[in-house]
């Protein structure tokens, strides 16, 4: 059994959910310890208890430990054996992050999984439902990833109460990456989505975020409006309202930033922070945006072959990963960069096979 520190680097609910995840794609026992010790308050939340036994349902894990502010688990998974899920985090917690830890033990499952998540779909921080489908699973399927995900419901703090459902296909292995130069902006496109709300919100979020990408020299982008409203089947039960940008290159690299609205900030400032974000990881040059880097670091270590990517941001979160990956799977990265500022990564992975 593997002990893992949970208070290393980053110290959040990350290292929980990436531990679990490699642990059920690669069989192997962990303990992991300090749970959110650099959080407050500490331990388990209850959106960490639902990742965990989702991923435990998946790979017939046995658990222990699994309370609301526990500091320390045991998982020792079975063979993940695929099938039909549903799961409810309670509260609006990201219903994308759950997915997160699922994805990995799904691909090696025994049969393709369908999952029906309910909780929060749109949160603060965590990637938004939108950007999974639009950047996430796009990038991925370069790797052989075969999964899609459905937005039933949205859901914003505080109740929640969206519902999304994916499919994941098992893979026989994952094939490596490599996104290094990008080259020029073909287009830039994006979707600015409200509930509840009037639909100038929607309107003036994509009306600012395509004048200031334009006006850094990119396409015009290609913003659709979603305007929801009780009526609709797909209308959350909490106003809130958002936009994801997308901008696709010349070799067909995504990189993607968003942006989430709160209670008293005006829509211009909502579609202006996402604009502002993607033109700053355009002008780096990388392949790569800086939330898709951290997300791809499992995904390298598990695959046949040698990876290598161009990150916009080095953040603390793909550090994290990347000692995860080192720590679980003994697999070697290559950093080139500091944190903080654009960086190539490599590294070789351990070509995990699926035995089914």
């Amino acid at each position: 059994m593997i002990e893992v520190p949970g208070d290393m680097l980053e110290g959040g609910g990350q290292i929980l959910r990436m531990s679990v995840a490699i642990s059920a794609a690669a069989k192997k026992p962990i303990r992991v310890v300090n749970i959110r010790a650099k959080r407050k308050p500490p331990g388990l939340r209850p959106q960490h208890l639902t990742a965990i036994k989702s991923v435990a349902s998946l790979s017939g894990a046995k658990v222990e430990g699994l309370s609301v502010g526990s500091m320390s688990i045991e998982f020792t998974p079975s063979t993940p054996r695929g099938g039909d899920f549903r799961f409810d985090i309670g509260t609006a917690g990201s219903t994308t992050l759950i997915l997160q830890a699922l994805i990995p033990a799904a691909l090696y499952a025994q049969k393709p999984t369908t999952i029906e998540i309910r909780g929060g779909t749109n949160n603060p921080w965590a990637p938004p439902i939108d950007y999974l489908n639009l950047v996430m699973l796009p990038t991925l399927s370069r790797m052989g990833v075969n999964a899609s995900v459905s937005l039933l419901r949205r859901g914003f703090y505080p109740r929640g109460g969206g519902v999304i459902r994916a499919r994941i296909n098992p893979v026989k292995s994952l094939k490596p990456i490599k996104l290094v130069e990008g080259g020029g902006v073909k287009r830039v496109f994006g979707l600015s989505y409200s509930c509840r709300l009037p639909d100038h919100i929607a309107r003036r979020m994509a009306s600012v975020a395509s004048k200031l990408i334009e006006s850094a020299g990119y396409p015009e982008p290609e913003i659709e409006l979603e305007v929801l409203q009780p009526n609709h089947p797909k209308c959350s039960p909490d106003p809130g309202c958002g936009i994801v940008l997308v901008a696709e290159l010349e070799n067909g690299a995504l990189l993607g930033a968003d942006a989430l609205g709160e209670k008293g900030k005006p829509a211009e400032r909502v579609g202006e922070e996402a604009a502002q974000l993607l033109v700053e990881q355009l002008e780096t040059g990388a392949a790569v945006d800086k939330h898709m880097g951290d997300q791809l670091i499992v995904y390298m270590s598990l695959a046949k072959g040698r990876s290598e990517i161009r990150v916009s941001e080095l953040t603390l979160h793909t550090l994290t990963c990347i000692e995860l990956s080192k720590l679980l799977l003994g697999v070697e990265f290559e950093v080139d960069g500091e944190e903080g500022g654009p960086v190539t990564i490599s590294c070789e992975g351990v070509g995990l096979e699926n035995p089914q």
